[in-house]
């Protein structure tokens, strides 16, 4: 901890050294370690119950909307990417290929033998192997809308890994469909835009700007890519998920052709989807302080601990009977449709080690019982949004109903806290590229990592203007689908301009 005028669990805090306080926090909270292999992480157990949570969610969601599960190959012919031009041209530089078939033993070492006749592309993304399935499963009007989704792991060669951000294999999900007509794929793509939003803004309580993508930002044969942009602690903005509309350019590249109501032959218009363990990342760095992570109580593994304070070795039986049966009633209740999640953490270690370490991964409350409580038939409520010291006494029979209300309580306040902070770091009076460079230039060099924070300025739409902004390693992360509609001027090319776009630092 550290030793100033006040004490933490994390050291650095953000003040210091964001980067290193989130490396810190992932460790202290037990998420994730870095791998033997480079760029490849191990998520933990309490990590991946956040992924399990973050599937929970999306998955229902996703099915609730008429998508069904399916599981399609990691290895693809390199053929197949081959097909889509612009697609193969964005993926090239990350992609990890298989040459070969087997090892074989070679003075005294492995080797690798047999080489393959074709390359496989271990999966990068799967518009191709997917549109392949879907132009054998498509044949008349009436197969139409075809919509799937897998969840999978994705390969892309990452030289900078950083855990949950940038790793070269990453969990995710992804969507993929095909429609008769450009109307209902443009629907598609914009629903799941939506749904995105509200799993993200009421679930991991993380605000986002939602928005299209420039031309320069677009995903590789898309024509069109929407996103979702989150502003972190350190005012970087992290996108949090994708919503592509293809167009028919995957559909010719795959052969996805069906028989319209006239009887003729056409292309479907196909859309694909994503959400990755990134949003894990965005969790720490938008709701994390100096103690660690804050989980939002719907994303939460577990939502509740028991702690049983056990000051007699006598007392241990009863104690632990006593915390066993307030966990089981506090199960009882429901919070969003589900029985609250709740833990005994029964463990022979020291009060203050256990609670700290409570602390540090985030859960949102712990409940400490002892033989005083016993004797009262009360409990001692932490909140992990307070001080850590901060303590609420309530009667056991007052659980079943106040349990589900602070857990929503401290559902809110972190949703309001984080649009706090994004309101506050959101600039709209910085007007041309001078300007620009100045606000994100950082004001203490030793900092370079603490940026200004998003500016909401016009642009012009012209080509090629996005380079001026790539020279100030500055991008823009979206074009806001809610537009003001004033005009203005360009912030690059001074020239009339009325739309708004987001530019900022990012991940």
């Amino acid at each position: 901890m550290n030793q100033g005028k006040t004490r933490t669990a994390i050291s650095p805090v953000r003040e210091q050294d964001f980067p290193e306080w989130y490396q810190q926090v992932i460790k202290a909270a037990e998420l994730a370690e870095n791998s033997p292999v480079r760029g490849c992480m191990v998520i933990r157990p309490w990590g991946y119950g956040l992924w399990e949570r973050m599937q929970k969610h999306l998955d229902q969601k996703i099915k609730d909307t008429g998508h069904d599960n399916a599981y399609f190959p990691l290895f693809i012919p390199l053929s197949f990417l081959e097909r889509e031009a612009e697609h193969v041209e964005g993926f090239a530089k990350e992609c990890a290929v298989v040459t070969h078939h087997r090892l074989e033993a070679k003075d005294g070492k492995l080797v690798p033998a047999g080489e393959l006749e074709e390359p496989l592309v271990v999966r990068p993304t799967s518009e191709t192997i997917v549109g392949d399935c879907f132009s054998r499963w498509v044949e008349s009007h009436r197969d139409l809308p075809l919509k799937i989704n897998q969840w999978a792991n994705v390969v892309r060669w990452e030289m900078r890994p950083r855990l949950f951000l940038r790793t070269a294999e990453f969990l995710w999900q992804e969507g993929h469909t095909a429609h008769a007509t450009e109307e209902e794929a443009k629907e598609e793509t914009l629903m799941i835009l939506e749904l995105y939003r509200s799993f993200v803004e009421d679930v991991l309580a993380v605000p986002v700007i939602v928005g299209e993508k420039s031309p320069a930002e677009r995903f590789p044969g898309a024509e069109n890519t929407y996103s979702m942009e989150a502003m972190m602690q350190d005012r970087k903005a992290l996108q949090m998920g994708t919503s592509h509309y293809l167009g028919q350019n995957f559909s010719k590249a795959c052969k996805i052709q069906f028989t319209n109501k006239n009887g003729e032959l056409e292309h479907a218009y196909t859309t694909s989807w994503g959400v990755t363990t990134r949003m894990i990342g965005s969790v720490i760095m938008v709701h994390g302080d100096d103690d660690g992570v804050r989980l939002p109580p719907r994303i939460a593994a577990k939502q509740v601990v028991i702690l049983p304070v056990i000051p007699k070795e006598e007392l241990r039986e009863q104690v632990l009977a006593y915390a066993h049966k307030v966990a089981e009633e506090i199960r009882q209740s429901s919070f969003h449709g589900e029985s609250v999640l709740v833990h005994v953490d029964d463990r022979d270690l020291r009060g203050g080690e256990k609670n700290w370490q409570w602390i540090k991964k985030g859960i949102p409350l712990r409940i400490e019982v002892g033989p005083r409580d016993m004797e009262n038939d009360a409990v001692m409520l932490f909140r992990r949004d307070k001080a850590h010291k901060d303590r609420l006494s309530l009667k056991r029979e007052e659980l079943a109903q106040k349990v589900p209300e602070i857990l929503q309580e401290m559902q809110d306040y972190y949703f309001r806290q984080a649009k706090a902070w994004r309101s506050e770091h959101i600039y709209e009076d910085i007007t041309d590229l001078a300007e620009l460079e100045t606000f994100f230039t950082p004001k203490n060099s030793k900092k370079p990592e603490i940026h200004g924070g998003f500016v909401r300025a016009k642009w012009c739409g012209e080509a090629g203007t996005e380079e001026e902004l790539d020279k100030l390693k500055l991008a823009i992360r979206c074009i806001p689908i809610e537009q003001s509609g004033t005009q203005g001027t360009c912030i690059i090319t001074g020239k009339p301009a009325t739309t708004d776009v987001i530019i900022a630092k990012s991940y």
